[in-house]
């Protein structure tokens, strides 16, 4: 008996060891995990709840090369988990300095990191050794989870954001008019509201009042405005419904480009959610832009595999819209993505109308496609990729041309093929360039287009400088742009943006040919929770000719 007794105190012994260890080896938590897969607005991750993330944790995004050390990594871009599965997370994009590719890694914000350790501290620390098999549950486990304590989730009422008030001028010069405005410029990254699982994440910035000259006036500043988020958001891991309100994308429909409205999607099962939508298209991106039409349909997602293998995503929907609630269009859609870790991704969209002649007052009969667009992109290592395209538009694209020399509608300069790469260099230099033909119904031959650009991500210190040119004849013009941009943040209270460039078009939808425009910007935030900031936009085209120069103070909270 008395070996048996001491065997059992050897033991208990060991077992009381082995707690007063287990905060230190709980607290090793995994802090980075890597970027599997890219998307229009969101990019997955190769970690989830089992490594401790949840909703609302912030991650900064890094691209390190080979054989760097790890101090040397670039940042890239900011994200925020959205959405949480055991071995995968969906992360939104907050800003970015570069666009992210598979590969780049993400780092666990430090308070975040802190309270994943806290987390799992708690949750390991008292462990009891179960002695006796029960077949509904363990009485010593139930009783230890009934009086352990456990942290609040970091999430839980999580405030974050500023509000800054503004004031411009804008010196019309063809008028010869000057205008001042006044307006609001808000972010904000709230969520788990009063503990429960409504978010409110975005940026919105607007003008409220204008006096005297060309009040109606449309700067670049105005349509970039149009093309940020913000919404308010219900995810709860434990319901089967989640929804969304404001000005957003629709998580299993990007392509549809943003809506100011809503959705509601349900999940079925584990692989399905279906859903409706609902809304206004305001994002001048867009390859058929109208400001005011309307879009309301029904949709159809299927998922499965993991970004850590092969995933397979589906979605398939209807939709109608309406320009000033008359009826335009019937149109089917689908979205299919495929990806095999970082190496192989595909993605194809497509949306097929409905025409039926005498009904929404068509001319044409039968079903046929109106878009189409499908990319396929290798990546073989780490530092380089390929990606080949096909583009196919039935209509003239009606998005706002002033946003050309931007970059933003890079995308629809080729009708066609077209095939790419992107290649990161020693010194932090990356080359990037795509080539193709564009080719249209009516064309007696095909054109050839081209863009290639250069960054340097640490020019002249921390400065990041990018180059871009683009020569294309597409299906609404023909032409080219240079684009220059340049960003530097001095630390986290100061940064400075910079970018001009010169776009020479011709083309149906516009009668502005050459155009030269700088804008700048800049944010200073003198003390905790305040700044200052502003900047001056000049824009020299055909018909619009102005000069813009803006101030604000904001609140950080």
């Amino acid at each position: 008996m008395r070996p048996v007794m001491v065997a059992f105190l050897c033991w208990c012994a060991s077992g009381a060891a082995q707690d007063q260890n287990t905060p230190r080896d709980a607290a090793e938590v995994r802090r980075k995990f890597e970027v599997r897969y890219v998307a229009a607005d969101a990019v997955y991750i190769n970690g989830g709840r089992e490594a401790g993330l949840v909703e609302g944790y912030r991650l900064s995004v890094r691209r390190l090369k080979p054989g760097d050390a790890e101090m040397a990594a670039v940042e890239v871009a900011e994200i925020v988990v959205m959405s949480v599965a055991s071995t995968s997370a969906a992360c939104e994009i907050k800003s970015k300095v570069m666009p992210i590719t598979v590969g780049d890694l993400a780092y666990v914000a430090p308070e975040d990191l802190e309270t994943m350790k806290v987390m799992k501290v708690s949750q390991d620390v008292r462990k009891y050794a179960q002695v006796v098999s029960f077949t509904e549950g363990d009485p010593l486990d139930e009783e230890v989870r009934k009086y352990i304590p456990r942290p609040q989730s970091p999430a839980i009422n999580r405030v974050r954001g500023m509000v800054s008030f503004e004031y411009n001028t804008i010196n019309d010069r063809e008028s010869q008019t000057l205008t001042s405005q006044e307006g609001m410029l808000i972010r904000a990254d709230m969520t788990r509201i009063a503990g429960s699982y409504w978010n409110f994440t975005g940026y919105w910035r607007g003008r409220f009042t204008s006096y005297s000259g060309n009040a109606n006036i449309t700067t670049i500043d105005d349509l970039l405005n149009r093309t940020y988020h913000i919404g308010i958001f219900y995810n709860n891991p434990e319901s089967k419904y989640t929804m969304g309100f404001g000005r957003l994308l629709i998580p299993w429909a990007t392509s549809l480009n943003t809506i100011d409205g809503g959705y509601l999607g349900r999940r079925l099962n584990k692989h399905f959610t279906a859903g409706i939508f609902g809304g206004t298209t305001p994002d001048p991106t867009a390859w058929n832009y109208n400001p005011n039409r309307q879009i309301a349909g029904v949709f159809n997602y299927f998922e499965a595999g993991s970004f850590d293998g092969l995933r397979f995503t589906s979605t398939e929907g209807a939709a109608l819209t309406r320009i000033h609630w008359n009826a335009e269009r019937q149109f089917a859609f689908t979205e299919t993505s495929f990806s095999w870790k970082r190496y192989v991704s595909v993605y194809h969209n497509l949306e097929v109308d409905d025409y039926v002649p005498g009904r929404f007052g068509n001319t044409e009969s039968g079903v046929k496609p109106s878009r189409s667009f499908l990319t396929v992109r290798v990546q073989p290592v780490s530092f380089l990729s390929f990606d080949v395209n096909d583009n196919y538009f039935r209509t003239v694209p009606t998005f706002d041309l002033l946003l050309l020399g931007t970059g933003l509608l890079d995308k629809y300069l080729f009708r066609g093929w077209s095939a790419g790469a992107h290649l990161d260099l020693p010194a932090h230099v990356s080359l990037y360039s795509s080539m193709g033909i564009s080719s249209r119904d009516t064309d007696p031959q095909a054109s050839r287009n081209m863009m290639f650009g250069i960054t340097f991500n640490r020019l002249w210190g921390h400065i990041r400088g990018d180059y871009r040119h683009s020569e294309f004849t597409s299906g609404f013009g023909r032409g080219g742009y240079d684009a220059v941009t340049f960003t530097r943040e001095f630390s986290e209270t100061l940064r400075f943006e910079l970018q001009t460039g010169k776009q020479d078009l011709h083309a149906i939808l516009s009668s502005q040919h050459q155009t030269v425009f700088v804008n700048s910007n800049v944010d200073w935030f003198f003390t905790r929770h305040y700044s200052i900031g502003g900047g001056w936009n000049l824009y020299r085209g055909g018909t619009q000719n102005y000069d813009q120069i803006f101030s604000r103070i904001g609140y950080r909270f």
